[in-house]
């Protein structure tokens, strides 16, 4: 990516807006709110400076995961390419500046929380939560183990970031439960 790239460290302030283009190139879109806070060396504490908002826009396989990762409040850092446009409200009102992000990452702010990473499985539908679906109590993180076949299938273990391939009959590796 060719640019100004920039890093963002901000909130997500709306609902993640997904859709295809006509070309069926996945594409996902939400506001990021960025907050700057200084040490007021008068009241001895941080206070909160002025809010930048950003239209963030991500592509393809990461369009795709913004969906189903990021939802509104969530802390996050954005890696990517800053675009200023001109925005025309029409009914001859004036023109505004809406600064837009092209995102190469996207990321939780670990400062503020936790995450649990889950390698995307690509080409499997049936190995990937619904189009929306958050990780949680309603949605598994790992499937129905696949039925059996002759020589060599994949076993899913619950509690395993990955299925691994096992020998059909095999007992399960010892300390996986």
């Amino acid at each position: 990516m060719n640019g100004t790239m920039v890093t963002l460290v901000g909130t997500v302030a709306s609902e993640v807006k997904y859709s295809t283009t006509t070309g069926g190139v996945a594409v996902a879109n939400f506001r990021l709110a960025a907050t700057d806070r200084r040490f007021d060396r008068q009241r001895q504490s941080w206070v909160d400076g002025d809010t930048s908002l950003y239209l963030v826009w991500s592509w393809r396989w990461l369009a795709e995961n913004v969906l189903a990762s990021v939802g509104r409040g969530d802390p996050l850092l954005v890696t990517g390419r800053l675009r200023i446009r001109e925005w025309d409200s029409g009914e001859g009102r004036s023109r505004s500046l809406v600064p837009e992000i092209e995102a190469a990452a996207i990321g939780h702010d670990l400062c503020r929380g936790t995450s649990a990473f889950r390698k995307a499985v690509r080409g499997r539908p049936e190995l990937v939560a619904p189009v929306g679906a958050r990780p949680g109590p309603s949605v598994p993180l790992v499937p129905a183990p696949l039925p059996a076949v002759t020589g060599t299938a994949v076993r899913f273990e619950p509690g395993l970031p990955e299925p691994r391939p096992v020998l059909v009959g095999e007992a399960p590796p010892s300390g996986s439960g």
